[in-house]
């Protein structure tokens, strides 16, 4: 694991305590950071989370994390003992809400091919037909 990835990784954990237990924005949604992805000079830390709820959750969460970001990025810093505080920014991740998409489109296909008859039953047989035989 490189410098960069435990870093972030040390980021992702403290920033999760301080906004969970640290923050009291009546805004901020059921959040969780997701992943962070540090510059090579470790001078910037692109913190992602993602939001249970709907659109609005998510902008209303986006808002309270930005007007905390200062507190967020001191707070880290201090609990890391960083030499320098990096800049902060957070960004949606919206991973999760994709995979749970995707996997509902694929729930939907199998279900339609359960009630669509096979090629061999369409086609009158009922498919203990061998090939080939005779």
């Amino acid at each position: 694991m490189s410098r960069q990835d435990k870093v972030g990784e040390a980021i992702r954990q403290e920033a999760s305590i301080i906004i969970h237990d640290k923050l009291k924005d009546p805004r901020l949604g059921f959040i969780t950071i997701t992943r962070v992805e540090m510059t090579h000079d470790l001078r910037f830390a692109k913190i992602f989370f993602s939001v249970l709820g709907n659109e609005e959750a998510y902008k209303k969460t986006k808002e309270a994390l930005n007007s905390s970001m200062g507190f967020v990025r001191r707070l880290v810093a201090r609990r890391l003992n960083l030499r320098f505080a990096p800049e902060i920014a957070f960004y949606e991740d919206r991973s999760t809400e994709y995979s749970v998409h995707i996997e509902e489109i694929l729930n939907k296909i199998k279900e339609s091919d359960k009630s669509c008859p096979s090629p061999n039953e369409a086609a009158g047989g009922d498919g203990n037909e061998k090939e080939g035989a005779g």
